[in-house]
């Protein structure tokens, strides 16, 4: 009989944290390099960019995703703060237990520039990481997700 630790990253039952993408479709450049970044620090990321293909109920696909993700990364511009599908996700985010203390908005560029009414109030009062909009370090994001596994 092999021994074996749940926590351990190559024991059977554990499997790698979902991340859940959310950011406006002109962000969608930036998101794919944010989505390599995590994967290289060894985190599943769901990609609308990626996932979605032609002929795909967009709805379900993107409520199964929600469902299934265990941390959202929101990349906040003032494009992403003026979406309405961006600001479904936080709120979903906001009321799923998935999600809890897992949800990381990411300011990308001045933060002066995001029109903080259009963020929900409580998305406001959490920790906002910064991101250089020419540089994906996402190595903080990351830290983050992990750290309330």
């Amino acid at each position: 009989m092999v021994d074996w630790d749940p926590f351990r990253p190559d024991s059977p039952d554990s499997r790698t944290m979902r991340v859940f993408l959310s950011y406006s479709h002109v962000d969608a450049p930036l998101a794919a390099k944010v989505s390599e970044a995590l994967e290289e620090r060894g985190l599943e990321v769901w990609n609308a960019e990626r996932e979605l293909l032609p002929g795909d109920n967009w709805a379900a696909e993107v409520a199964r995703a929600l469902e299934e993700s265990d941390a959202m990364v929101v990349l906040l511009t003032p494009d992403a703060a003026n979406s309405p599908y961006v600001r479904r996700d936080m709120l979903y985010a906001l009321g799923a237990k998935n999600y809890s203390h897992r949800l990381i908005p990411v300011v990308v560029g001045d933060r002066e520039r995001i029109p903080e009414q259009q963020i929900p109030w409580m998305v406001r009062r959490l920790p906002w990481f910064e991101l250089d909009s020419q540089h994906a370090e996402v190595q903080p994001i990351a830290d983050a997700i992990r750290s309330h596994a």
